[in-house]
């Protein structure tokens, strides 16, 4: 008994600790308080000569933004340190500039500054009038900070990034890109993952008395606001570098090869892009599955690459110690509960009880309960931006050893307690197998596999739902008051 209830203490001191340790690890800092001001403050601060940055070392930029106040903050600091490094790593031709609003912590500004190369340049939020649409993403909301780009008056031209682009190679050549230029992956819509544009203090003023006034904006972000700003772009010719290397004027359409949307590559598996280098991937889809995260391989295949140019730039030495501190973590789970073999305390009850049946059934949620959080838990615990490979594998062995607790304590069969576990598994080989010709043959792949898992893990839920019953019965975890309850038979099998 006093085993039981050491190892129940020391699961739930070492639970509390991963968390407060992943939240520590992965914030670094307090959360900042948002920061937004009136557009009338922004423009003095610019008026004059503009965003001046330290000492300009390049004619030309590649710059891209960072702002605070959303639950993902860490995770894109750790994106544009990757597309910084990326940049530099290609010995580009050009200072690498972040647009920082006032709330980034002064920690991520120096690493940027000191460890990356890249040179800070921090702005005060501009406000956003679209806030109050209807269709409006609160995500969205500090997005036209972006808009700051054309006070870089230190640069002849600015390539404006989001940070998550994936560099294949070098790019100067749209520095000789006109005033402003875009690629439009929608066949109407420019996309601002990437664009060319020419700075100047009397642009940004007027954009932002455009925003004043109420500017059209269809989603209430950067992209409506600048394809409601440039309306004529998509009438524009198709930029081709001059081999001379002078630099063109007006508005032009960039090539597709400097956007290339992911989801282009997931139909076929391989680029086809008609027009243009293929120089740059970007990631339009849902954030939750952007390329950082560990989880997006090998859902999206591509999120590999994307780690690879992190493990060759960055490393992942932040998030290894508490990679490892959970590895020993869930070792011990494995063998504390392989070698205890705890169960649960027996719960007396007296014959004529009427809360017998509440009792019982609540025994059974909890343990399916933990079943579930056995598989879920886990996602909440790796740090996020730490490579797939290591993240599935930190995963499988947290989950097996969660798993083991319901299978010791609570008596249940082991297999189809791990039946999600071998699907999972599967899973996993499924989707990187890397010789599937096409994208949809990779889907119905997929599809087929899951089609197959479904009724073995239905199967496994009825054999638990019914040994619960069967333990219940046998009053093996309720024996009557005063008796000493049936020695259970039941063994682990592993």
């Amino acid at each position: 008994m006093d085993l039981q209830r050491g190892l129940m203490l020391l699961c739930c001191v070492l639970t509390v600790l991963v968390i407060k340790t992943t939240a520590y690890r992965e914030r670094q800092l307090l959360q900042p308080q948002e920061t937004a001001i009136d557009t009338e403050n922004a423009l003095v601060a610019v008026q004059d000569r503009g965003l001046k940055t330290r000492r300009p070392d390049h004619k030309n930029a590649y710059a891209t933004m960072m702002y605070m106040g959303t639950p993902r903050d860490y995770e894109f600091y750790v994106a544009t340190r990757v597309l910084i490094r990326s940049l530099r790593s290609l010995h580009v031709d050009a200072d690498l500039v972040v647009i920082a609003s006032l709330d980034v912590p002064l920690r991520w500004v120096q690493t940027l500054e000191a460890e990356d190369g890249a040179k800070v340049v921090r702005v005060e939020n501009l406000d956003n009038p679209y806030r109050k649409q209807t269709n409006f993403n609160s995500r969205f909301k500090l997005t036209l900070n972006k808009l700051y780009a054309w006070a870089l008056s230190d640069y002849d031209r600015v390539v404006m990034l989001h940070a998550d682009n994936l560099f294949l190679k070098k790019t100067d050549e749209l520095f000789q890109c006109g005033r402003f230029c875009a690629v439009f992956i929608n066949p109407c819509i420019f996309h601002t993952g990437l664009f060319v544009l020419q700075p100047s203090v009397e642009v940004f003023k007027d954009m932002v008395h455009e925003l004043q006034v109420g500017r059209e904006n269809r989603d209430g972000a950067d992209q409506g606001f600048l394809v409601s700003y440039f309306s004529d772009l998509l009438d524009q010719p198709l930029f081709r570098p001059p081999s001379n290397g002078s630099v063109l004027s007006g508005h032009l359409r960039l090539p597709l090869g400097y956007q290339m949307d992911a989801s282009y590559f997931y139909l076929k598996l391989r680029w086809n892009i008609p027009c243009g280098p293929n120089s740059v991937i970007t990631f339009p889809g849902a954030v939750w599955l952007k390329p950082w995260y560990w989880w997006s391989w090998p859902v999206l295949p591509l999120g590999l690459s994307w780690h690879e140019q992190r493990r060759a730039t960055l490393g992942y030495s932040a998030e290894m110690t508490l990679v490892i501190i959970q590895a020993v973590f869930y070792l011990g789970i494995i063998v504390v509960t392989r070698l205890a073999r705890p169960t649960i305390t027996k719960l007396c009850y007296r014959r004529s009880d009427r809360n017998l049946t509440t009792i019982q059934a609540g025994f059974k949620f909890i343990a399916l309960l933990s079943v579930v959080a056995a598989y879920v838990f886990p996602f909440f615990t790796i740090p996020h931006t730490i490579h797939p490979l290591i993240g599935w594998f930190l995963y499988l062995m947290a989950s097996f050893a969660l798993s083991s607790i319901p299978i010791n304590t609570l008596l249940l069969p082991t297999l189809p307690v791990l039946t999600p576990w071998f699907g999972i598994f599967g899973t996993l080989l499924v989707m990187a197998f890397p010789w599937y010709p096409d994208g949809v043959v990779r889907a119905l792949s997929v599809f087929g596999y899951a089609f197959c898992c479904a009724p073995f893990v239905w199967v496994a839920f009825l054999k638990i739902t019914s040994h619960l019953q069967v333990l219940i019965e046998k009053e093996v975890l309720f024996p009557r008051l005063g008796e000493s309850g049936t020695t259970s038979g039941f063994s682990k099998l592993y």
